[in-house]
């Protein structure tokens, strides 16, 4: 077994994940279709094509234009089960996915309506590919205060936790929205049992990460690879074990880095900064996680032995419960073991 062929092969985590943004092209245009929504390409390949950023506004134009042909809970039922088919057959056990209620839905009992759907094709999923899906509900940062407190309420009630909400997201344009804002939102979630989980340091540097971790009280952040700009920050995300999840092809596409040579998860992972690798919006970006994997190791230049870390990383800053999450990093070992003795 080569090198490609272990990291196929290997047990997977995938943490940073929206829902709407991975809609393989043939389901959204059959949901388009469905549901009558015009988009500007009727094929798999002209979609594929759309698909080409000039920003991260740009991207967030096209991503609603993929979240109109959601109109129902069967729509979100369909793209999550598809979403778990497509996961499981790279061998990824584990994921939590970010959605965006408040494009979708304005009221509580609309949320509860979509959620209905989402949480059947995750019971569907589970049932027929073994993969265990949990929610990470978040509010775009040009959204109100109030729009943010409303899903930190909603996301804070027993019945939501209970059905696999384990996180409070924070998403969206970084440039002119600081996290201060929901600050009020993110403490109510936090005091009820749900972190708070942005994301920071994509488009804006460091001290959108530095607001995130203080403002926020995160010890999780999504991207969070511009944190190799403040070496201070560096230090303080190894020290104090917060985890960035990166998603290397996701933020070349969208032109934070112009290549894998530039990219630099190798120079944080040497200072010790943990880290868990994903595919963000693998559709809109043509990888998947398993390619992202690939990436780390062929144009990243990381060894396997941290690739396998990285894993076991995503699994201790998961959200699972402790005793799911003990038992799930033993498996993920044994596998890792196991595999090494065929390579």
């Amino acid at each position: 077994m080569n090198v490609e062929q272990y990291i196929r092969a290997m047990p997977k985590v995938e943490l940073h994940l929206h829902l709407e943004g991975s809609i393989r092209p043939e389901i959204l245009l059959q949901l388009a279709r469905k549901n009558g929504v015009a988009l500007p390409y009727e094929t798999v390949e002209g979609l594929r094509g759309w698909y080409q950023f000039r920003d991260f506004d740009h991207f967030v134009d096209i991503y609603l234009a993929i979240c109109s042909a959601l109109q129902s809970p069967e729509d979100f039922a369909l793209i999550t089960y598809d979403l778990g088919k497509t996961l499981a057959t790279q061998n990824c056990r584990y994921t939590e996915v970010t959605w965006t209620p408040g494009i979708h839905a304005k009221t509580y009992e609309d949320y509860l309506r979509i959620f209905d759907g989402i949480v059947d094709g995750q019971r569907r999923a589970e049932e027929e590919f073994g993969i265990e899906m949990r929610w990470i509900p978040d509010v775009a940062r040009q959204f109100s205060p109030e729009h943010g407190d409303m899903i930190a309420r909603w996301i804070s009630t027993p019945e939501s936790k209970q059905r696999g909400v384990v996180a409070f997201g924070i998403g969206g344009p970084e440039v002119g929205h600081p996290p201060e804002k929901f600050e009020w939102a993110a403490a109510l979630a936090a005091n009820n049992g749900v972190p708070c989980n942005p994301h920071a340091g994509e488009t804006v540097g460091p001290r959108s990460i530095w607001n995130a971790i203080l403002v926020l009280n995160a010890r999780r952040i999504k991207h969070g690879i511009r944190a190799i700009e403040d070496p201070e920050l560096v230090d303080y995300l190894a020290q104090h074990n917060i985890l960035i999840e990166v998603c290397p092809t996701s933020n070349l596409c969208l032109s934070v880095y112009p290549g894998y040579d530039d990219y630099p998860l190798k120079a944080l992972a040497a200072k010790g900064v943990p880290f868990t690798v994903s595919s963000d919006d693998p559709p809109m970006f043509n990888t998947t996680l398993t390619d992202e994997y690939l990436h780390v190791v062929q144009d990243c230049e990381l060894s396997l032995e941290q690739l396998e870390q990285s894993v076991l990383d995503g699994l201790r800053h998961s959200y699972l419960p402790d005793e799911r999450k003990k038992a799930m990093l033993t498996e993920f070992q044994a596998e890792f073991n196991r595999l090494r003795t065929e390579t």
